[in-house]
């Protein structure tokens, strides 16, 4: 007899990849912010 699909199994894969993937996009933005904000900080202010 044919086994029928676990669509439950697969639906949970699919939110776990999504949620795991828009982690790593908060991730990334949060270390871009803070690379950008500690750049602005290092340089010195310009005197004119």
């Amino acid at each position: 007899m044919a086994r029928k699909p676990n669509y439950g199994y697969e639906k949970r894969q699919k939110e776990l990849a999504k949620k795991a993937k828009k982690e790593e996009k908060k991730k990334a933005k949060l270390e871009e912010k803070e690379a950008s904000s500690q750049e602005s900080s290092e340089e010195p202010p310009e005197e004119g």
